[in-house]
């Protein structure tokens, strides 16, 4: 039992290492490897969609693949509950982030940026479409004059 769950802890500790939480680092790794950013709001610990979203999409093989050769991925959580409050710092660069990229509020918002930060398409809510879709319109979105991005399986 306690190799199960530390296998499931070392699973989860190493695919969340993968979102970004720093803004201004995200843009640097963006301009330096050539991707686009992928800023993702969500509230962890109380809206189901971003849940859903976070561990169907973004955590699936086809999505990773896909992201590790075209994004950076910045994550900008708001939870609510006291004990999963983020450090000051990063609470101050989310509301930032909101008040540029998210001013309505929506969650989960996941909005596709070049790497200086400018705004190529955003999808509000649980993508409404099957996860190689999701792939395929952010990658005619990052090339509109190019065939979509291959995602070697």
């Amino acid at each position: 039992m306690r190799i199960v769950l530390a296998s499931i802890l070392v699973i989860f500790c190493c695919s969340f290492n993968t979102w970004e939480t720093n803004f201004e680092k995200a843009k640097q790794q963006a301009v330096q490897e050539h991707k686009a950013i992928l800023l993702s709001f969500s509230g962890s610990d109380w809206c189901g969609p971003c849940i859903k979203l976070h561990s169907e999409v973004f955590e699936s093989a086809a999505f990773k693949t896909f992201a590790d050769k075209n994004l950076v991925l910045v994550n900008a959580d708001f939870p609510r509950q006291k004990k999963n409050q983020l450090p000051k710092p990063l609470q101050q660069q989310n509301d930032k982030l909101a008040d540029t990229y998210n001013s309505s509020g929506a969650f989960p918002l996941t909005v596709l940026l070049t790497a200086d930060g400018k705004v190529l398409k955003s999808w509000e809510g649980y993508p409404k479409m099957a996860i190689d879709e999701f792939i395929d319109d952010i990658s005619k979105t990052m090339n509109p004059n190019q065939p979509a991005l291959q995602n070697p399986e």
